[in-house]
């Protein structure tokens, strides 16, 4: 009976790993088709969850993402590939690895090899070489705790044709049943490839000198930090705080344990010797208090004379992922945010922004001043004039217990809430009444978002897809990401305040184009 089940799964397993023609060549969305982002990046069908591979080379930002494409539900996984100039308008090229007898192609990072310390390439044209993690369906269920592996691939011409290397695994699992997600950048200080890696409830960093022969350096976090869940897709980078002064920024997504009961990513700033990470502080930071955005990394490879260090996440959440209304599709990424490190009292804090090249997709802008007076609880109904649309408040307090509200609403009475409440200091996103929630016991309610500091004088910046809700906010510190499906399109806002004496300065609405 083992043997035959074994046999069931190997079937399933090498008939998912044929090419489908209709994902082999994508076609241009529909723009009417319900529920689809206008302007996030989306599988023109099938299933998608964590983004992979980021990396830049030659005017291209590369986003490889966790797909599936023959279901709208998680299955064997695939990584699909887009490219784009501007890392807002994409162009979705043919699946790029496919799984094999290995395995699953589970998530990783992508980086140039510049140095061609592999030998996958050559000086003149350096290979671009992706590292994940190879996940065995037929090891996993006949019950061992080896079946994941990490595996490279390389492709010479720009991403569009790759080749697995021969010698497959590179790092083979030394008996722990969470081993995977490899992240990997070259260190100038240690003068070798540096791979982070999630081991079930820590991350273990690795050293190479060609991105084939790695050798274990040293472990964090089994003590530190939210562990609520599996840790998972872990990320490296350096960063400067406003003081100057370089920090070591570590990613952990954790899965199940995010503030608001499931997925989330946490962050640790701190130092890093090409070997080890030492924290400078021990308290658990999230980089979005919202309840949908997950699994995000950085590109690799970013031109130096930009400088930016680069975001994108999977706007989605693992408690409903599988369930939340669609059509042929599931699932987008976030908006690519740029990151930066806020210097508040004695902590540092990680701060995001959405990439400059988003602003491309503004509208002729439409203005309102004198909303909402100080001795006013309510402002009148202020029109939206699309479903994607940007809005930027700009407002004071009078005190630092006042709240506020922004009601966006519909005909059909459906309203998402985003508010201030001034004697807790924390943000919030409502969408008990947001729309279609029924899908899911959980979806529903309010997600909580604590401030840093006490600023009376509030810029609140909403990013409004069809589907989706992006607040950012007290310098990008605090950023709340959530999934909303209102049944028809929100078409008006409201600003309101329970204690008065909240004044706003101004009021912005830019409409949004749409990518597609």
């Amino acid at each position: 009976m083992r043997s035959y089940l074994i046999l069931l799964v190997t079937l399933f397993f090498f008939a998912s790993c044929q090419p489908r023609g209709t994902s082999e060549n994508p076609v241009g969305l529909k723009t009417t088709e319900a529920l689809r982002p206008q302007f996030h990046f989306t599988p023109q069908s099938g299933w998608m969850n964590d983004p992979n591979g980021m990396v830049y080379y030659e005017g291209e930002y590369h986003l490889f993402y966790q797909y599936y494409p023959d279901s709208t539900v998680w299955g064997p996984m695939h990584w699909g590939h887009a490219v784009s100039k501007d890392m807002i308008r994409w162009e979705r090229l043919p699946i790029a690895l496919y799984p094999d007898s290995l395995g699953y192609i589970f998530s990783g990072s992508a980086v140039i090899d510049w140095r061609n310390t592999s030998g996958l390439g050559t000086e003149q044209t350096p290979a671009m070489v992706a590292l994940f993690t190879y996940h065995d369906p037929v090891g996993e269920q006949e019950g061992r705790i080896d079946f994941q592996t990490q595996g490279i691939a390389y492709s010479v011409d720009k991403g569009r044709t790759w080749t697995k290397y021969d010698r497959n695994p590179v790092l083979p699992n030394p008996g722990i049943r969470d081993f995977r997600d490899p992240k990997v950048s070259w260190n100038e200080e240690s003068h070798q490839w540096v791979m982070t890696l999630a081991v079930k409830d820590h991350i273990e960093f690795y050293g190479s000198p060609d991105l084939k022969q790695w050798n274990k350096l040293s472990e964090f976090g089994k003590s530190i930090g939210a562990h609520g869940g599996v840790w998972e897709c872990p990320d490296l980078f350096p960063l400067k705080d406003e003081q100057g002064n370089t920090r070591w920024v570590l990613f952990v997504s954790i899965n199940p344990g995010g503030p608001q009961g499931g997925s989330a990513t946490q962050y640790f700033v701190g130092d890093f010797d090409g070997k080890k990470f030492i924290p400078i502080d021990t308290t658990t930071k999230w980089m979005d208090y919202g309840a949908d955005n997950y699994a995000g990394v950085t590109w690799s490879d970013i031109p130096a004379s930009d400088g930016r260090r680069l975001f994108i996440g999977w706007m989605s959440n693992w408690q409903y992922a599988n369930i939340v209304p669609a059509t042929d599709w599931r699932s987008a990424t976030t908006l690519p945010r740029s990151l930066s490190l806020k210097n508040r009292g004695d902590h540092v804090w990680l701060a995001s922004t959405p990439v400059i090249e988003f602003e491309n997709l503004r509208e002729e802008p439409v203005e309102y001043q004198d909303v909402l007076a100080a001795i006013d609880t309510e402002s009148k109904p202020i029109p939206l004039p699309k479903s994607e649309i940007e809005i930027i408040i700009q407002l004071h307090r009078e005190s630092s217990n006042n709240d506020f509200e922004i009601e966006l609403s519909n005909a059909k009475n459906e309203k998402l809430l985003i508010g201030l409440s001034g004697t807790l200091n924390q943000y919030y996103v409502d969408r008990t009444l947001s729309g279609t929630i029924d899908f899911s016991d959980v979806f529903a309610g309010r997600h909580m978002g604590k401030r840093i500091g006490q600023n009376d004088d509030i810029t609140i910046r909403l990013v409004l897809d069809t589907s989706s809700l992006e607040l950012y906010t007290d310098d990008g510190t605090l950023v709340m990401t959530e999934l909303c499906f209102p049944t028809e399109p929100y078409s008006s806002m409201k600003i309101k305040t329970a204690s008065k004496g909240v004044v706003t300065k101004s009021v912005h609405l830019y409409p949004l184009k749409s990518i597609w």
